[in-house]
C-alpha cells in the first residue's frame, strides 16, 4: 500500500536523523509492518545486507561486527514500530474491479484475508500463508503466486524500473517474487531417469523368485554302465604291464602295483 503524507514525512525525518536513505527506512517500515510491529526480517545493501530485528531482543545485521550499524537498525525499527502503533501509515487501496473484493481487498476474494500486506508506489503485496499464496499488484495488474514451502517473514521494496522491485525473506533466505511459480500454471515435472525399454518380467502372484540354478543331471542306471572304477583300474594295469615289458618296472614292482590296483575293485 501507499504511505500516507504523515508517514512519508516521518520516513524522511528518520532518514535524515539516522543518516540513511528514505529507501532504507521504507524497507524497514515494510519489514516491521509485516512482522506485526514486533519483529522484522529485511535485506538492504545500505543496512549491511540481510538482517533481523526483534523488539526487546537482539538485532542482527550482515556486517556483524559493525556495532554502529546494529544500533542504527535497532533504533529505526523501534521508532517505526511506535509509528505503526500510533498512526495510519498506509493509504487504503482504491476500489478494484468485481471479483477482487472491497477497497481494502484488492486481491481475489477466494484467498480470504492475508496475514500481512503492504506496498509502495503502485506495487502492492498480500501474503496468505494458509493458502500458500502471494498476491502482487503492479500498476493495477494482480498476479497470484504459489509460495511453495516458503514461510515469508519479511519484504523489501526497491525503487527503480517502471514499478520498482520486490524481494521477500523466508526460512530459505531472500528471494524475488519472479522466482515463484504463478498459481495454477503448469509446472515442469522433476527430472527423472527414463524408464527402461523393456520392463523386467514379474513373478506370478503368490510365487517367490529364487536365483536360477542348473538342474542336476539324473544319475544313469548302474545296470547300463560299467562302474567307472573298474575301467580305470584295468587301464592302469595295462599301462603297468607295458612298463614292465619295457623293463622300467621290476617283477616285484609290477606285482605290488598290480595287487594295489586290483584291491580297489
Amino acid at each position: 500500500m501507499l504511505l500516507t503524507a504523515s508517514a512519508q514525512q516521518a520516513v524522511q525525518e528518520l532518514a535524515q536523523r539516522y543518516g540513511v536513505s528514505t529507501d532504507a527506512v521504507t524497507t524497514l517500515l515494510s519489514a516491521v509492518s509485516l512482522g506485526g510491529g514486533t519483529m522484522a526480517q529485511f535485506y538492504h545493501n545500505e543496512l549491511g545486507g540481510g538482517g533481523q530485528w526483534m523488539r526487546g531482543g537482539m538485532t542482527m545485521v550482515g556486517d556483524m561486527f559493525n556495532s554502529r550499524l546494529q544500533s542504527t537498525v535497532s533504533g529505526l525499527c523501534s521508532e517505526l514500530s511506535t509509528l505503526l502503533a500510533n498512526q495510519v501509515v498506509f493509504v487504503p487501496a482504491p476500489q478494484q474491479s468485481a471479483g477482487f473484493g472491497s477497497a481494502q481487498n484488492w486481491w481475489p476474494t477466494e484467498l480470504g484475508q492475508p496475514s500481512s500486506s503492504g506496498g509502495q508506489n503502485d506495487v502492492r503485496y498480500a501474503y496468505f500463508p494458509g493458502a500458500h499464496r502471494l498476491a502482487v499488484s503492479r500498476g493495477g495488474q494482480v498476479t497470484v503466486y504459489d509460495t511453495l514451502d516458503h514461510q515469508i517473514g519479511g519484504v523489501q521494496q526497491q525503487q527503480g524500473g517502471p514499478h520498482g522491485s520486490q524481494s521477500f525473506t523466508s526460512q530459505f533466505g531472500t528471494f524475488t517474487v519472479e522466482s515463484l511459480p504463478i498459481a495454477g500454471s503448469p509446472q515442469q515435472a522433476p527430472w527423472s531417469a527414463p524408464a527402461p525399454q523393456y520392463a523386467p518380467q514379474q513373478p506370478a502372484f503368490g510365487t517367490t523368485t529364487e536365483p536360477s540354478r542348473s538342474m542336476p543331471t539324473p544319475p544313469a542306471s548302474e545296470s547300463n554302465l560299467e562302474p567307472p572304477s573298474a575301467r580305470d583300474v584295468i587301464g592302469q594295469i595295462e599301462r603297468l604291464a607295458q612298463l614292465h615289458q619295457r623293463g622300467i618296472l621290476s617283477d616285484q614292482e609290477f606285482v605290488t602295483k598290480k595287487a594295489e590296483l586290483l584291491a580297489r575293485l
